[in-house]
């Protein structure tokens, strides 16, 4: 039994409404076809700026609905990274759109969209500067339109949503979302208005000390765009205030967090090489288990370096344990250390439980085929890697779960 509904939908140009009914009984379509009937008003009788009237596309199966994942870090700490590891999971390559603009930010596959939250910026790169503010300022973005268009894609209908052009400092033509299976909300604010955040099914926020943040940056914005160093300090320090104020609290909203600090193997390290890694995993989430390490609940110190597992200075160290973190029970799981052979990582993977695989070896078999990524040796692939498996498995229970609903609806 589909459950459909009437939206009225506001376009960036135009409104339109629309109705949605189930298919009738005596017709062909099967129990998961739909059908839409899509009402425009005068207004989309003219094209919007993307040059085409505002078509919607609709699904009716509750089971259909789209999954919606949140992920927030900062610019600079890897949230690319993450979202190539996560495409990776569901299988198929994460491309721009076709044939779409080519400094598009979002990202297609043939399960997840992934859309850049920066194209939820109201004001340009000149505009931010006239007025003195920051991207990481709320008054350089547009929270409404942001929370209507996440929930017309969550509600099966797609939209044309806008595109910031990182090259230009413009705001470009919008682009046209269609509805996937899941789409993942990565940026500066994906948990910072509460209408938002509770269109979200699971969040990540990636938290990256000061220290291992400025290492990132010198590393990524000296080698790779010829900043200076005095310039790349400058931005920091001209960041950190807003940074504070409305990306850093949004944290304690997440479900899971990948927090990236120095080393504590290393006495006095200040290189950044080496990375101690927490998974910290919120008890309590529907169809998310934390994972832990050999005994459930308890408080773990392994030091796994020996026989089965290669280790140079300064070795690896796991922990594991409860805690709490904004008041919330916890699960952290903690590597200090790096990997000196991938292929030796099934060792540790074999010691992990609640880790959603679907056959043994699948951790080690992903940090191999993606092994060219960074942080591919520490902590940071490998939680990366596992949150990933993770969503995997609550996009399966949850659409598990929703098609069930209608069987049991029957019964009753």
């Amino acid at each position: 039994m589909a459950v459909c509904t009437v939206y009225t939908v506001q376009s960036l140009n135009s409104t339109y409404s629309i109705s949605t009914t189930p298919a009738k009984k005596n017709n062909l379509l099967g129990f998961n076809q739909k059908q839409a009937v899509v009402f425009y008003s005068r207004k989309t009788a003219t094209t919007g700026r993307s040059g085409r009237p505002g078509a919607a596309v609709i699904s009716c199966s509750a089971a259909d609905k789209t999954i919606v994942i949140g992920l927030a870090a900062d610019s600079g700490c890897g949230k690319s990274t993450f979202m190539r590891r996560l495409t990776s999971v569901f299988g198929g390559a994460a491309e721009p759109p076709k044939g779409g603009n080519p400094d598009s930010n979002t990202l297609i596959s043939d399960t997840t969209t992934v859309i850049c939250l920066d194209d939820y910026h109201s004001l340009d790169r000149t505009g931010r500067k006239e007025k003195g503010v920051t991207a990481l300022d709320p008054r350089a973005n547009d929270f409404d339109l942001m929370y209507e268009q996440v929930k017309a894609i969550k509600d099966g209908v797609a939209v044309d949503k806008p595109i910031y052009n990182h090259v230009s400092g413009l705001l470009d033509p919008p682009e046209l979302i269609k509805p996937p299976k899941i789409l993942v909300i990565e940026g500066l604010h994906p948990m910072y208005d509460s209408r938002v955040r509770d269109l979200l099914d699971f969040s990540i926020y990636l938290d990256i000390s000061n220290e291992v943040k400025f290492a990132w940056k010198i590393q990524r914005d000296m080698a790779e765009r010829g900043h200076s160093l005095e310039s790349i300090k400058a931005s920091i320090e001209a960041r950190k205030p807003d940074f504070d104020a409305y990306i850093d609290p949004q944290k304690q909203y997440a479900d899971a967090v990948i927090e990236v600090l120095p080393t504590q193997l290393i006495p006095d390290d200040n290189e950044g090489k080496v990375l101690r890694v927490r998974l910290i995993m919120k008890e309590g989430i529907k169809f998310f288990n934390p994972v832990y390490l050999f005994d459930e609940g308890s408080t773990i110190s392994w030091v796994p370096c020996g026989r089965k597992l290669t280790c140079s200075y300064p070795g690896i160290k796991f922990t594991y344990g409860p805690d709490t973190y904004y008041g919330n029970e916890v699960s952290v799981l903690e590597m200090d250390g790096q990997f000196d052979r991938l292929d030796e990582l099934i060792y540790v993977e074999s010691h992990l439980s609640n880790i959603s695989t679907k056959f043994y070896g699948e951790i080690t078999q992903q940090m191999l085929k993606l092994s060219d990524f960074p942080g591919s040796n520490n902590g940071t692939g490998l939680f990366q890697t596992i949150v990933g498996l993770k969503i995997r498995d609550l996009y399966e229970q949850i659409i598990a779960t929703r098609a069930a609903a209608p069987l049991e609806a029957t019964k009753a």
